[in-house]
């Protein structure tokens, strides 16, 4: 036998490999999947997603990359588009439906090319000379927006509830949005702003309406009082914060003590509980009418304390204790015998309320609120938990516009006037990238035809009827879903922040190029192979080895 018939063995066997245009097939097929799973959620007229874990638990949301993280995904260009819903989630925290099916538009776009013989890295060097193009058209577009103008930044926050659940008390939740985030601003030393949104907690209860979601400038803390006599309401609260035990000590090694004569016995009793005494007189001593105490309060110290009227919570979070040390002005001290009155925090009113059958503690009226407390009500578990998601989105776009300071209208207006100016910039590239440039442009439109199909209307008509008006001048011209027609956007008050387009046509672009380079994909025996539909059996076809 000759030489020339040896098999040469290097990829172990069942290995599976994808190469050339089947293997870019493979992963933009995959890709859209992905994108095609959250387009019907996007806008005010989008659907909501049911999604059942392995465990049987139930998620109902239209959050895009709450959706995406639900979802099990095996593929790995698929997990891709996953990563672009994520990234634009903790930039923004809100767009990440419109980024995943941007990304997913470019790849659709790219497969025409593909099959026309266009090189993969021309579309991936058209694609970026695009991106780059869109990112100056919507700086451009974009206007000013302070933190003092607290209206428009309400209308930002209401935009991003538009296509939730909340929609219809947007009004009333909006407020509530502006109200917290502007409360925990900060300002920073070349004179921007920052917003720490971990100062924004929320305690979520089952039971009354929505509408019943209350704020509170200070904290909730989710205790109750150690001793049923303690006082449930504390005006003028002077608060401290104590990160060691209201206990007798117990010895590191092990020890013993011998009694001998029984009324020796009843003195190391009295000495115990002096020692209790003497630690609640100390907290006494200070001034302290409330004690926050991260650890545990014995029984007996539990009934001094009430005794002199002490309010006092134990096992608090360190979370917690660290949002009260910022609010109240305090500082939490590790030994109580060290508690001196300049560590006390000081609160306006410290009260327990009874929440369905849970005793709350409300501290409000605090002097330098540097942090909000949002008590969220709904009907079911599944309400609170959408009435959350909505809540963050809101919040995080509104941080984004205080902290940037620019804003671009939305409903598809921002995208159909990048795509116009879009079109003009390829004619002036030369060479094949222009092609390239042509299909970022239309994937741009993809979200004012998504946002049409979604509601019902007809996405072709509504194109060219938006197209037009763009021509004319008119760059806030978008769909107002409600009516069905193309309207000033800017007169409708559907704006968000810049950050938003920036963002998501950033990460999409980088997603898309990346899937794009790929030729050959090998996957070894076992992995879920990206051959065949997604959501296959996963296993490699060893039928042709």
């Amino acid at each position: 036998m000759g030489m020339g018939n040896t098999p040469i063995v290097i990829l172990k066997e069942g290995t599976k490999r994808d190469k050339g245009k089947d293997a870019q097939f493979n992963n933009i097929a995959a890709a859209r999947v992905i994108s095609d799973a959250v387009r019907s959620s996007l806008g005010p007229r989008g659907m909501d997603k049911m999604l059942v874990d392995s465990m049987g638990d139930v998620v109902i949301t239209n959050d895009g990359v709450t959706i995406l993280k639900e979802i099990d995904v095996q593929h790995p260009a698929a997990k891709m588009l996953v990563e672009v819903a994520k990234t634009q989630d903790s930039e923004v925290g809100d767009g990440t439906t419109t980024a995943v099916i941007l990304a997913g538009e470019l790849l659709k776009k790219s497969l025409d090319m593909i099959d026309a013989n266009v090189h993969p890295t021309i579309i991936a060097g058209g694609y970026r000379l695009a991106n780059a193009e869109a990112q100056k058209i919507l700086a451009d577009v974009s206007m000013k927006v302070s933190i003092n103008d607290t209206e428009t930044l309400k209308q930002i926050a209401e935009t991003s509830m538009n296509s939730k659940q909340i929609s219809s008390s947007k009004n009333f939740f909006g407020n509530i949005v502006v109200d917290a985030v502007r409360t925990v601003t900060e300002k920073t030393r070349d004179g921007g702003y920052k917003v720490d949104l971990n100062n924004i907690q929320t305690v979520k209860k089952t039971g009354a309406s929505m509408d019943e979601t209350q704020i509170v400038k200070g904290l909730i803390i989710d205790k109750e009082p150690v001793h049923s006599a303690m006082p449930k309401v504390i005006k003028n609260a002077k608060v401290a914060l104590v990160d060691a035990a209201f206990e007798i000590k117990k010895t590191e090694v092990e020890a013993k003590i011998k009694i001998t004569d029984p009324a020796k016995l009843n003195d190391f009793l009295m000495e115990e509980e002096n020692i209790l005494r003497r630690m609640v007189e100390h907290v006494k001593a200070t001034g302290a009418n409330v004690v926050f105490c991260q650890k545990g309060i014995d029984d007996l110290a539990q009934h001094f304390l009430a005794k002199e009227g002490i309010y006092a919570a134990r096992r608090v979070k360190k979370s917690d204790m660290e949002k009260l040390a910022a609010s109240t002005g305090g500082n939490i001290v590790n030994k109580i015998e060290e508690l001196e009155e300049s560590d006390l925090g000081k609160a306006g009113l410290v009260e327990v309320k009874k929440i369905q059958d849970e005793a709350m503690t409300f501290i409000s009226d605090v002097e330098n609120a540097k942090s909000v407390s949002i008590l969220v009500r709904g009907g079911t578990k599944h309400i609170v938990d959408e009435i959350e998601r909505s809540l963050i989105d809101a919040w995080s776009v509104t941080k984004v516009a205080i902290e940037d300071g620019m804003m671009v209208t939305g409903g598809g207006s921002t995208a159909v006037e990048i795509a116009m100016q879009l079109r003009n910039y390829a004619a002036s590239v030369g060479g094949r990238e222009q092609i390239a440039i042509d299909a970022f442009a239309s994937a741009m439109e993809s979200i004012p035809s998504t946002l049409a199909e979604n509601a019902g209307l007809d996405p072709i008509d509504i194109l060219i009827e938006m197209r037009k008006q763009h021509k004319a001048g008119n760059k806030h011209a978008g769909l107002n879903l409600f009516t069905g027609k193309i309207e000033d956007m800017l007169g409708l008050n559907v704006i968000e922040p810049h950050r938003i387009g920036k963002q998501a046509i950033n990460s999409a672009t980088d997603a898309a190029v990346m899937i794009l380079r790929i030729d050959d994909v090998i996957a070894a025996r076992g992995t879920p192979t990206p051959s065949g539909p997604p959501g296959g059996s996963g296993m490699p076809d060893m039928s042709g080895d």
